[in-house]
């Protein structure tokens, strides 16, 4: 993997550049969809191609459970199994140690959206998971097996999936986590990214995670500790506090302490309103499943806002889902249409949201790229 900027802006921390990979070149900055079992729910590959992605991230827990690591590998990795061939990444199941962990036991994301007057304290473990200090004994949500991941069960699996792009194993933490859980958690994670890059025997680009949670002290560490370690690009994962305010603080402190010769991905954000902040202070790549998610329940994003096709208004209306975008679905279909097949419990409803939805998020990262080079970003 190769890394290269091409421009920085003068009036932010935004810059441009390209990843080159085997599988080709991703042009940064740049949002990367989830496709978490090998696939973006409800399109084939070829049709998230004509959606402008250029890299997706597949989940590396979730297809250890099913179908296997193995199986992938023998049917010549994840791009011919799945018959992607641009760029690919996967996490390294760091993140369920969290949402499968703390954050179901207290049904809290990664930004607290409600104060709880609770303290994840050291010693604390999740009710389904138990965390080491040689990784995490799962239980699978499909037989009850138990399951091991560390770091070398991480990176192995992640060999055989063959992406592109692959992520050292941490643990993420939960907003709720106290500064002295937080400190141990950071610990283990340090370890584990060590065990990864000497665990790692394939050519795959291997990128670091900063951890830390909310705390300066924490993050500034992790940055400090995660950039002098030879990994090909850093990703940036965890909670992030409170609010959105607390996470873009949380992003200049890491982001100061980062290499500016490598690349730097943020884990698991990027609703519309949250983009142009994250790439204005420094961030590359970024993964979400906004535009995915809300297109299966119905929320379409348009250049007017968003817009909800269950409503019952939108049977009469026969303009097309955004007047000034130029994907097949807005070319082709009207939202009286869309929203009757929405409301008709029909598939094909949940196929053209997800497409226009992801068009929408690639042109707008475009249009930020457009910016960045004319200076006006």
């Amino acid at each position: 993997m190769k890394y290269k900027v091409i421009k920085k802006s003068k009036i932010s921390k935004a810059r441009l550049g390209y990843i080159e990979t085997k599988h080709g070149i991703i042009e940064t900055p740049c949002l990367v969809p989830v496709a978490t079992q090998a696939v973006i729910k409800t399109l084939n590959s070829e049709e998230v191609e004509a959606t402008k992605s250029q890299i997706l991230i597949s989940n590396t827990f979730h297809l250890h459970l099913k179908p296997g690591g193995e199986i992938i590998k023998s049917a010549g990795g994840l791009h011919k199994f799945m018959n992607w061939k641009k760029p690919l990444m996967t996490d390294s199941g760091g993140f369920q140690v969290f949402s499968l962990g703390f954050g179901k036991d207290f049904g809290t994301g990664k930004i607290l959206k409600k104060k709880l007057d609770i303290n994840i304290k050291q010693g604390q473990q999740p009710k389904l998971l138990k965390i080491t200090p040689d990784g995490v004994y799962f239980r699978s949500f499909i037989d009850g097996q138990k399951i091991f991941l560390g770091p070398k069960e991480s990176i192995k699996i992640q060999e055989n999936l063959g992406a592109d792009i692959i992520f050292s194993f941490d643990e993420c933490t939960s907003p709720i986590s106290d500064h002295e859980y937080t400190k141990n958690s950071l610990s283990r994670t340090n370890k584990w990214a060590k065990l990864c890059l000497n665990f790692k025997k394939s050519d795959q680009a291997l990128f670091g995670i900063v951890q830390g949670g909310k705390y300066k002290d924490l993050r500034i560490e992790s940055a400090k500790f995660t950039a002098k370690l030879p990994f090909n690009g850093f990703g940036i994962g965890g909670e992030f506090g409170s609010d959105k305010n607390k996470m873009m603080e949380m992003l200049s402190w890491v982001i100061k302490e980062l290499p500016d010769e490598k690349p730097r991905h943020l884990l698991g954000i990027g609703y519309l309103e949250d983009i142009p902040k994250i790439i204005k202070r420094g961030v590359d790549t970024f993964d979400c499943i906004v535009p995915t998610h809300y297109a299966r329940r119905g929320i379409v994003f348009t250049s007017s806002g968003e817009l909800n096709m269950q409503k019952l208004f939108f049977l009469k209306d026969k303009k097309p889902l955004d007047g000034k975008c130029s994907c097949f679905v807005c070319q082709n279909y009207r939202r009286n249409y869309i929203s009757h097949l929405f409301r008709a419990k029909e598939i094909t409803a949940l196929k053209l949201l997800t497409f226009h939805n992801l068009y929408f998020f690639n042109s707008f990262v475009d249009s930020i790229r457009r910016k960045i080079k004319e200076s006006k970003f």
